[in-house]
């Protein structure tokens, strides 16, 4: 176990750089550190990983910001309206994530830089190092999602960055962290991320950028904040069904850093933390920014893919080339063809009762429905 202090110093020695720009990150950094050494019980294998993790994080903050220092005119660069993919988890938000990555005229989080967004990738000569396949992190023991080093990734990497990010609950069982996020503010974290596309997108030509989290549900205010004229596009499922996906996600994960799984309190903290955010959700869009969002059904998507990607073109005013929608359908097709299956739960494996928590999501349920 690292105390915070040892963690922040091991950065500093691995990056030789000193300067982490803001301090929002120490809050989150301190309680995350605390939460892991009194509540996780991790094994050595999560020692191993999570504590390096930080680190890491860390090592790349200070890099970002050394970078600023050598070129303050990165900041004048301009990231705007933005298209978040956000909703429940495990509603085929990835799916769609990558579907929309097929478009030659988008910038997206690309796997291999979300990690380590340094140096530029407009700065690297010949092939960059991060480029590798055989590198593609897999946490737990099954890709729960698609992976390509090429493909898109989660905004939770640049997340991270702030030491506020729901990544590490899919890691150890840390409550005291998950309930201080759930009610932080995390207009910070939002804002280091605008800073770290800023460097990613600088010296390429600019294009809009397409980005997915299914958890900006629940910190919306905040990337709003942040993001002023973001839209959206929201994936729906039947919630049931979402619960013991993301459950099972959670427990193959956590499994292999604690000898110790708990998981009702993994039923627990998902059911809490997605009930809150589709709260979080429907109320910022019943403060007019309805307009904002599209939204998609599981069930939709599965049966026509490209055709749902090319109503939401149609609604942002866009049309979809034929190039586009080539590299969309082999990217299905392919996708398809090696699909891992999903392993079987049963709601009692999380001490979940499916009739306790359908109330919690009848709002949110009803309006889905509406919109789709």
């Amino acid at each position: 176990m690292a105390s915070a202090n040892e963690l922040i110093a091991a950065a500093v020695a691995a990056a030789g750089l000193e300067n982490f720009g803001d301090d929002s990150f120490r809050e989150g950094l301190e309680i995350l550190v605390a939460s892991l050494r009194d509540e996780a019980r991790l094994n050595d294998r999560g020692n191993e990983f999570i504590y390096p993790r930080i680190v890491g994080h860390l090592s790349q903050r200070l890099h970002v910001e050394d970078w600023y220092r050598r070129h303050p005119e990165i900041d004048d660069e301009t990231i705007d309206a933005p298209l978040f993919g956000l909703g429940l988890p495990r509603t085929g938000s990835t799916a769609l994530s990558f579907l929309l990555a097929q478009d030659p005229a988008v910038r997206f989080l690309r796997q291999w830089e979300a990690a380590q967004p340094c140096p530029p990738p407009s700065t690297v000569v010949g092939d960059d190092p991060r480029i590798d396949p055989s590198k593609v992190e897999k946490v737990g023991t099954r890709a729960h999602v698609p992976t390509d080093a090429g493909g898109p990734m989660e905004c939770l990497e640049l997340m991270n960055l702030d030491l506020r990010s729901p990544i590490f609950f899919a890691f150890a069982h840390i409550p005291t962290y998950a309930e201080w996020l759930l009610h932080a503010d995390l207009t910070s974290t939002y804002l280091y991320e605008r800073r770290v596309l800023k460097l990613l997108q600088w010296g390429e030509p600019t294009r809009p950028w397409r980005l997915k989290c299914p958890a900006h549900v629940i910190w919306i205010d905040s990337l709003l904040a942040a993001f002023p004229d973001a839209r959206f596009v929201m994936t729906h499922r039947d919630p049931t069904d979402v619960m013991l996906s993301v459950c099972n996600v959670y427990a193959d994960i956590i499994a292999g850093f604690t000898d110790h799984p708990d998981r009702a309190a993994i039923g627990r903290l998902n059911v809490e933390q997605w009930s809150i955010g589709m709260e979080r959700v429907l109320a910022v869009r019943d403060r007019g920014f309805d307009g904002r969002f599209y939204d998609i059904d599981f069930r939709a998507a599965q049966a026509d893919p490209t055709g749902e990607v090319s109503r939401l073109y149609d609604w942002l005013g866009l049309s979809v080339s034929d190039e586009f929608a080539a590299n969309m359908q082999n990217w299905w097709d392919h996708n398809a063809a090696n699909r891992e299956p999903s392993p079987k739960r049963e709601p009692e494996d999380f001490h979940l009762d499916l009739d306790t928590v359908r109330p919690l999501f009848a709002d949110y349920t009803a309006r889905a429905a509406a919109w789709t």
